[in-house]
């Protein structure tokens, strides 16, 4: 096999990788294999079984998925690996997104069968949103259908990725063996005994010689497009060493101009070590990453940098809080810069708080184990922390540096929850502030016209596991409602508004007078605020009060009191009185005025549509596409897998619940589906008065 081959220094020599996935293509699988072949463990668990050492939680083994990520460590010829085992659903997707902002960089499996799948294209995403260096594992390749061909092709189209084989399979189905190795032109042959710990290494097979060679050339004539050395063994006709293969690979891997790919079937035991050779032959080390930048937090408009060095100034991102029920709360940190060490103070820069730290622990999926300290480039977790939260800085008390955050999904859904008891309320209350800290995209809502107590997040299966950990960890009984959507509104047409707030309250008074401008944008852009003031008379901090008090009133729109979405503000001008002006009466001025503004503008309604895919058999499609025509679905298209359908479509959240069981007396039990979330639209008038009415009884 392959392997870089360098002298490395200790930072070099680890790698802080992620694995990520649609739900099903066998990641935790994957994972189970790499920590069996570098003995962190010494019995392969199976999802099936509900046995593996990533997915811990009682909630992932009863349903064979992975909800939050579990990070380890294992070694392999001499690297540290630090794995972020991410999960697959849709639901799950924050704890992608954040293990994604700490990685250095990632393995994306793939199904042999079904290639590039819905979440699979929005994982790659979130990884090209942090330009996280990639190689791919197409697994399963002993499945029936599965075509490794074809699994490449939809890398490169559906994700517009530059994916290379560095391997070909020897078969495929029942008869997979194993894989030749383009670079060292050399077949990897695994037996299916000893658990797949020992393989052959051969001479290409005789009917695989032509096809090796094909692929080879292929793999020289894309290096050679931006690597010089290999273009000039290329253009004279001279066949480039595997070091200078390897080496290219890796230069094209890091800038991501390449996405090597490999092959396997991770349930049978095949393909892993090569996969473990790639990690640290292709993936970026935290020496290779760019020196991270952030801000002064006294000066935002400061640009600082930390190279990733022990003898810099410390700087950490906490990426993750969990509730330990023997150790209490933990905050995981990637340490880009510096020592984080135990007992020590560091400054929190985001919540300009200092933090000590009592406890620095190495985390093997749910165990732990007492370090001294963090270096630069390494992940752990911390105890003692009071005023962390997910991402927060953690720095040097006398070098602050505040980095850039994580940014986190709105909830598409809630549902009403109240304690069984009066016993169990201040317990509810307790857990649910826990939860809401572990998690950023669950929230915690008191209904305004209810006063009910609603919890909130990304869809049904998430509130499911809530609830279920509220009587299992926290021993909170509780009834909960059914789901509900979460509404937004958009305004449909511009306003302006001219806003003159003048109070007298006995001895100093109260003015603002502010000039707004409404308009509607594009779907999904949010909330913008612009200032069109000219010059140094009137003061910043009143113009970062409008800003506020904008934002506020755009937190409840004038329909049903849901968030106003996709608008821009716009300060067209702004009068203050010396003594009688100050932040809150701007912010009280611009409150109001945004609130009439909207007013004007026609507000609208908006709901939130899912992105569908639906595999089913050819003789389901009618029933299957009429079904979606009554739940007001958009299909987008139809195509050929494997001897199945694929179905893409567009459908109102709304229209979606009990889904799963309506598809499957449709289709026979023969169908099945991945929904996430698309974006949001105008809810058609009729239906808008309807749920409007009902939202106000």
């Amino acid at each position: 096999m392959a392997v870089l081959k360098e002298k490395l220094s200790s930072l070099d020599k680890i790698r802080n990788i992620g694995i990520i996935a649609h739900i099903d293509a066998g990641k935790t699988t994957t994972t189970e294999r790499m920590l069996f072949y570098t003995g962190m463990t010494h019995k392969i668990g199976n999802v099936d079984e509900g046995n593996t050492q990533m997915d811990w939680m009682v909630q992932e083994q009863e349903r064979g998925i992975t909800i939050t990520s579990a990070a380890t460590t294992c070694f392999w010829k001499d690297f540290q690996i630090n794995i972020i085992d991410t999960p697959g659903h849709v639901d799950f997707t924050i704890e992608v997104e954040r293990s994604l902002r700490v990685l250095d960089g990632a393995v994306g499996v793939f199904c042999g069968v079904n290639g590039v799948q819905p979440q699979s294209e929005t994982v790659w995403r979130q990884s090209d949103k942090y330009r996280t260096p990639r190689i791919a594992f197409i697994n399963k390749m002993d499945r029936l259908g599965a075509d490794f061909k074809n699994a490449v092709s939809s890398i490169r189209e559906k994700l517009n990725s530059p994916a290379i084989p560095v391997q070909i399979p020897i078969g495929s189905e029942d008869s997979f063996a194993g894989c030749i190795d383009l670079i060292d032109q050399k077949a990897l042959v695994w037996s299916d005994d000893e658990l797949g710990s020992k393989f052959m290494v051969q001479e290409i097979p005789q009917e695989y010689l032509g096809e090796a060679k094909a692929a080879r050339e292929d793999l020289i004539a894309f290096l050679a497009d931006f690597n010089d050395e290999i273009a000039q063994s290329y253009l004279s006709s001279k066949e480039p060493s595997s070091d200078d293969m390897i080496a290219a690979l890796r230069e094209g891997c890091l800038s991501l101009k390449a996405i090597p790919v490999l092959c396997g079937a991770s349930f049978r035991n095949k393909g892993v070590q090569p996969l473990l050779d790639a990690v640290i032959s292709y993936l970026p080390a935290p020496s290779d990453v760019a020196e991270v930048s952030g801000v002064d937090p006294e000066g935002l408009d400061k640009i600082l940098v930390r190279k990733a060095a022990e003898e810099e100034p410390l700087s950490a991102l906490a990426f993750k809080i969990v509730t330990d029920p023997f150790v209490g709360q933990l905050a995981y940190v990637r340490v880009y810069s510096g020592n984080l060490e135990k007992s020590s103070a560091v400054l929190n820069s985001t919540k300009k708080k200092k933090e000590k730290i009592q406890r620095i622990l190495k985390v093997h999926a749910n165990q732990k184990e007492d370090v001294e300290a963090l270096t630069a480039g390494s992940i752990g977790a911390l105890s003692g922390l009071k005023f962390t939260t997910t991402g927060d800085t953690l720095c040097d008390l006398g070098h602050p540096i505040l980095l850039e955050s994580i940014s986190f999904p709105e909830p598409v859904i809630s549902m009403a929850i109240e304690p069984k008891t009066q016993a169990d309320q201040d317990k509810l209350t307790d857990a649910l502030q826990k939860l809401s800290k572990e998690d950023p995209s669950f929230h915690v809502l008191t209904s305004e016209e209810t006063g009910q107590t609603l919890i909130a997040g990304m869809g049904e299966l998430h509130l499911e596991i809530i609830a279920d950990r509220l009587l299992r960890e926290f021993k909170v009984n509780a009834n909960v409602g059914t789901p509900q959507v979460s509404y937004r509104e958009g305004i449909t047409s511009a306003a302006e508004v001219n806003y003159t707030y003048d109070k007298q309250l006995g001895g100093r008074g109260q003015f603002a007078r502010v000039a707004l401008a409404v308009k509607p944008t594009e779907r999904g852009a949010g909330f913008r605020f612009v200032s069109h003031l000219k010059g140094e008379g009137f003061p910043k901090e009143f113009v970062r009060a409008i800003e506020q008090g904008a934002q506020e009133a755009a937190s409840v729109g004038p329909l049903m009191g849901s968030a106003i979405s996709d608008v821009s503000v716009e300060l067209l001008d702004a009068q203050f009185h010396e003594v009688d002006s100050s932040e809150l009466s701007f912010q009280v001025a611009a409150s109001l005025a945004m609130k009439e503004a909207c007013a004007k503008a026609r507000a609208v309604l908006l709901e939130p549509i899912m992105s569908l895919e639906l595999v089913v058999t050819e003789d389901f499609v009618s029933p299957v596409i009429g079904d979606l025509n009554s739940r007001r679905g958009k299909v987008l298209g139809l195509e050929d897998r494997a001897g199945s359908k694929v179905l893409k479509a567009e459908v109102p959240l709304s229209e979606m619940f009990g889904y799963a069981t309506d598809l499957r007396s449709l289709s026979q039990g023969r169908a099945t589906f991945a929904m996430e979330p698309s974006h949001y639209e105008a809810v058609p008038s009729n239906i808008s008065k309807q749920i409007i009415g009902e939202m106000t009884l």
